[in-house]
Order: structure tokens, then sequence, then C-alpha cells
């Protein structure tokens, strides 16, 4: 039976078990609630690269900071149909398209976007995108081009939130989620670990999102790839035990989520994915990148995948819902919450400095 009354403290408790015997159990829970031996392969596709006006300490496609990646306007309607087509091709049952944008804007831009989500849709893949702070009528018009997910990620614990980003506010990521979830959209959100954050800031954002209702249909579980130029440039990256012991804790805390395996993978050896799996982890990001940061090759996933008994899962075409479009809702503002983050701004002033 799904327990859906989780507190901190009982979250902190399960975390602290040992990794064995807390892989055990997610393992059981993983497979009352999963098919075993099951994983989905899912493509991210950059359409829109860097020049992002927000300060998130993780990421190198902020403006502000200065890390050498390779910018790009919003691509064309053909190009992602073609990067669609190469990614079903390679067995990928979910596209996941991005863009470095605060918030969604109602302009041509938009429509583009929609036209793209539309395209991918009648190709048979599951759509994914995430593409920043999204009101109501502009989610519920997403569904309506077919839209199956939205990606919006909490990142970490509300409290250690705002020793990350100063740009926004940790409810603008909670009300774009709600905005979501009135389409019939599925919700896909998760966060990052080895920021800096305690382990207990790991189990808070576990905890936000176990309360959330319905809980997130798919929640990211991201190893930070610290990135020259931002921030965040020299964190230590998190041990596999770490990793493992993670994605353990958010299977049992939120069973029926797909657990996703998504940023750091480069640093994990097979082993260690393979023990990931095991604790419940069902999905993997596959490509060269992910958006800006390395990714294994796909042809050593569907090796690995062969040598562990895995079957790539299928996608999965939920009906569409109907959704009256109706009329642009008044202006919204998000949230500038404008404290200053020091290494944040240290990054900035270093940028500064590169470019005289």
């Amino acid at each position: 039976m799904q327990k859906t009354d989780w507190t901190k403290e009982e979250i902190y408790a399960l975390y602290e078990k040992p990794l064995l015997e807390l892989v055990y159990e997610a393992a059981t829970v993983h497979r009352e609630f999963h098919p075993k031996n099951e994983v989905q392969i899912s493509t991210l596709l950059s359409i829109k690269t860097g020049g992002c006006p927000e300060d998130c300490g993780y990421c190198p496609q902020a403006a502000r900071y200065h890390t050498d990646i390779e910018k790009n306007d919003l691509m064309t309607l053909h190009q992602v149909k073609a990067a669609a087509l190469r990614a079903k091709e390679s067995g990928s049952s979910r596209l996941c398209m991005g863009a470095a944008w605060r918030n969604v804007r109602d302009n041509e831009e938009f429509e583009q976007v929609l036209d793209m989500v539309s395209t991918v849709n009648e190709i048979g893949l599951e759509v994914c995108c995430t593409l920043g702070m999204l009101t109501e009528n502009q989610a519920k018009r997403l569904a309506n081009a077919g839209l199956y997910a939205y990606n919006h990620n909490i990142d970490t614990s509300e409290e250690y939130y705002k020793e990350v980003i100063s740009t926004r506010g940790y409810e603008d990521r909670l009300k774009t989620i709600d905005n979501v979830r009135k389409t019939g959209v599925t919700v896909c959100s998760g966060g990052i670990i080895g920021m800096g954050e305690s382990w207990k800031d790991r189990c808070d954002m576990l905890h936000t999102l176990s309360i959330l209702n319905p809980q997130p249909e798919s929640v990211p579980i991201n190893a930070l790839v610290p990135v020259e130029g931002t921030p965040l440039e020299e964190q230590q990256v998190v041990s596999s035990w770490e990793m493992i012991r993670m994605v353990a804790v958010t299977r049992i805390v939120l069973p029926k989520s797909v657990v996703r395996l998504s940023a750091g993978r480069t640093s994990m050896n097979q082993e260690t994915q393979a023990f990931c799996y095991m604790a419940g982890a069902s999905s993997i990001f596959a490509g060269d990148k992910l958006l800006t940061t390395p990714n294994p090759d796909i042809k050593d996933d569907l090796s690995m995948f062969k040598e562990l008994g895995i079957e790539p899962k299928q996608a999965y075409k939920k009906q569409k819902e109907n959704h009256e479009v109706e009329g642009k809702e008044g202006k919204i503002k998000w949230s500038r919450p404008g404290h200053k983050i020091e290494r944040n701004v240290r990054a900035q002033e270093k940028a500064k400095k590169e470019k005289v």
C-alpha cells in the first residue's frame, strides 16, 4: 500500500539506513509498483541554448557566467523533427525539449514550440518540455498541442534553494507545477544533488515532492556536473554510494513515480548504474549530451541493458484531453527575490573580467 503522509523525520531515518538494507527495501517497492527489468530511454534536446537571465549557480546557460557553451537561437521545426526521428530510431520513447528561458512568453517563439510539440507527438514519442515558468493558459495550449509531460525541477530543499538561486522564488516553481496539473499534463519534477547541500536538504526536497497531490509522475535525480565558469565549478562530484542512496530513498518515498537517472551518469561506471536500476531507477536520458553537459553513448547504454537483461520501455501514448483555451490571462509577475549569493556574484565578476 502506498504511503502518502511521510514526515521529514521518517525520510531522515530512511536515508540513514544501512545501504544494502535500503536498496533491498527500494527494490521490493519498485517491483510492487513497476515492471521489473524495464527502463525508459528518453532523449533530451536543447531547442534554445544559452543566454538565460537567471543566476542558477549550477547552470552553464546563465548569460552572466562565462562558460564557453555554444549558444543557439530557437531550432527550426525541421531540425526538431529530424532530431525526434533520430531519437526514435535509437530506441527512445520520449523526447524532452528544453529552452533556456526564465519563463514562457506569448510570442512567435512559443507558437513555434507548440508546432514542435504537435509534430513530435505525431511521430509517436511522448513529448516533454522544460521551458521555465508557465502560466495556466500556456500550459493548456501545450496540452492541446499534445504535450505529455512538463519538466520543472524544484532543484533542492526550500531552505537551501536560497543558496543557489536568487532570481526566482521557490514558490514560483511550485506555482508552475500547479498550473501544469490543472491541464491533465503529467509532471516531471526532481532535483540535483552535490551542490553543497546537506543530506537533510535532499530529504526535505523529497518531502516537498511527496506532499504534492498527486505526486509527480516522474522524478529526475541529477548529480551535479561542475562546469568551469559557474559558481559551483569547484564542487566535488558526489560518490556512487550517495547517488545509489538517493535513488533508493526516492523510490521508497515516491513509489509510483518513475525515477529518472539523469545528469552525472558519465561519472558512474556500469556497476553503479546497475545498483541504481536495482534500487528503482527506471529511466535514463540518452544522447551525447544533456542540454550542455556530457552523457554516455547510446550504444554503451544498449550494451549495458543487454548485459543486465533490461528491456527499453515502449512509449505510452495517453488519450489526448481536450482543454478549452480561454483568452490571455492578466500579466503574471514572477518573483525576483534579489538577495545576493556571494559565490554567484564572484562568478559573475570573474566572467566580466575575462571579457575585458
